[in-house]
């Protein structure tokens, strides 16, 4: 919340997150700051426009009524010519217009100063066939030189997590804890989760460096200590935090809440997806439908290393560069996708600098046993 003040350089912030954590409320009293502090023109999405609806009446209008200087600063529904209506927030230099992802209509009705984005992952992935909704909501802040967006989720597949993507484009975040014992920081992994078998119920978290044991309530001790560590450089203007359901507060979600979940979870692994997303926060990596390694055993061909065999019509090289060296391997390929694994070098640093590395190149390809029509990379 911090990040989101106008005060902060931040741009956007990305909070990928478990259940039960207070997420959305945080995005609930950004708006009513908006409101109270800093008024602009402000969107927020919802997956579908229903759920829009349900959360302006349940949430909104609660946030409204129940505080005094929001309520002064908000028409009453009631009256005529309020401005105030299901969703749409009049109030003193701005307006809150909340829409859903699924209406292409409510995502450019607008220009926003500020954008709430909740839930991403549950967005269509198109929308009237405009394209991606988080995109054409982003469009409508443009204008904007001091925008601020906040996208908020719990994530679900890898590679299709919209949040997933957002955090790992941010300065990542992760919250750090102190043990009440020795005092030393470090996050909350599900690894140190442990209980007698059987008896989830009692779950404690041994913490890493003095392996004390360490009881749910205690969380009351440790969470205000905490603070939030960068674990990538970042650009500055976006902000990543993740925070997984281990540090809901005490009388919310519990080590044994969760403890009993994975206990469920390993008996029926349909609900292991929903733990992984739900508690951890993590996204859920899918399984492939790979053959079996037998069959791909008894269809491999003898042929010499550096030699093209007969169906090969081009090459390609493959490049992946790491700090101390490049690994580069040279496959040929043939119709109906098939393939051929050719040569594979390792070039160290020494290689890999200025000329070394097209020498190295051109030994490789010189050392084909004819030289097919290769376009040499830049």
């Amino acid at each position: 919340m911090d990040c989101l003040s106008p005060s902060s350089l931040v741009e956007t912030v990305v909070l990928m997150k478990g259940a039960q954590i207070g997420g959305t409320e945080c995005g609930n009293n950004w708006i009513g700051y908006i409101i109270h502090q800093a008024p602009g023109p402000m969107l927020a999405v919802q997956p579908t426009v229903e759920m829009a609806k349900r959360n302006s009446k349940q949430r909104i209008d609660s946030l409204i009524e129940e505080s005094d200087v929001l309520r002064e600063l908000v028409s009453d529904p009631r009256s005529r010519d309020s401005g105030n209506t299901m969703l749409a927030k009049e109030f003193p230099g701005g307006l809150l217009v909340m829409t859903g992802a699924n209406s292409a209509v409510g995502l450019r009705s607008m220009a926003a100063r500020y954008l709430f984005c909740d839930e991403v992952d549950a967005y269509p992935g198109d929308v009237d066939g405009e394209g991606d909704p988080v995109n054409l909501a982003l469009a409508r802040t443009r204008t904007f030189a001091r925008r601020k967006i906040f996208k908020i989720s719990t994530p679900k597949i890898t590679g299709r997590s919209r949040i997933e993507s957002a955090f790992a484009d941010s300065d990542q975040r992760h919250y750090w804890v102190p043990c009440p014992y020795c005092d030393q920081h470090q996050t909350l992994k599900f690894a140190q989760v442990r209980w007698p078998k059987g008896k989830p119920e009692v779950a404690v978290y041994v913490y890493d460096y003095c392996q004390s044991e360490i009881e749910n309530h205690q969380k009351h001790w440790m969470l205000p200590r905490g603070e939030w560590r960068r674990e990538a450089p970042g650009s500055g203007k976006p902000a990543g935090f993740h925070l997984s359901s281990l540090y809901s507060p005490v009388g919310w979600f519990s080590w044994a809440d969760a403890a009993e979940m994975f206990v469920e979870a390993e008996k029926n692994p349909a609900l292991l997806q929903v733990f992984i997303n739900t508690v951890l926060g993590e996204t859920w990596a899918l399984r492939g439908d790979a053959p079996e390694w037998q069959r791909l055993y008894e269809r491999r061909e003898d042929y010499n290393i550096g030699t093209v065999p007969n169906g090969g019509l081009f090459l390609t090289a493959g490049v992946d560069i790491q700090k101390d060296r490049i690994e580069v391997e040279v496959v040929a390929w043939g119709r109906g996708k098939e393939s051929w694994s050719i040569d594979y070098q390792v070039l160290d640093r020494a290689d890999c600098r200025g000329p070394g590395l097209a020498e190295a190149y051109d030994s490789a390809r010189n050392s084909l046993p004819y030289r097919p029509n290769v376009v040499r990379p830049k």
